[in-house]
């Protein structure tokens, strides 16, 4: 069966931990670091909104022409539920370590998922592979 141009990408699902209170409190600054890591990983911006909780944590998402980069934060706990989703010839990979570096994750659980895989049937799958990541790993990139 021929590939479907432009079903299949990558999609990052990153559960961070131990990363700075006072960034994860910051929705500006949570903006400004998704719009260098989308550019560290050859994104193209679009579009962007991000917003604070009462009292803490902030949502938001940078949309970008291959697809988006998305948090939510609780940063009492310097915790980060973020997801990096693209399609094309972006490398998400480097926004993933860019963004942990940038928060000063100490801890971070990663499971990357190829999505948009067409079966023979004409349906289609993904799969997934996980992994963790060690301060010193995030810290060495």
């Amino acid at each position: 069966m021929e590939p479907v141009v432009g079903t299949e990408g990558t999609h990052f699902v990153v559960e961070a931990s131990g990363c700075s209170e006072e960034i994860l409190s910051d929705p500006k600054r949570i903006e400004q670091i998704f719009k260098e890591a989308a550019r560290a990983a050859k994104m193209t911006v679009k579009a962007s909104h991000f917003f604070r909780f009462s009292p803490k944590g902030v949502s938001g998402a940078v949309i970008v022409a291959e697809s988006h980069i998305s948090i939510h934060t609780w940063p009492e706990l310097g915790y980060a539920a973020i997801d990096v989703y693209t399609c094309g010839d972006s490398d998400p990979e480097k926004a993933v370590d860019y963004i942990l570096k940038a928060f000063g994750a100490k801890y971070a659980h990663v499971s990357e998922i190829h999505r948009g895989i067409r079966e023979e049937d004409g349906t289609f799958t993904h799969t997934i592979l996980t992994w963790e990541e060690t301060e010193e790993e995030i810290r060495e990139g």
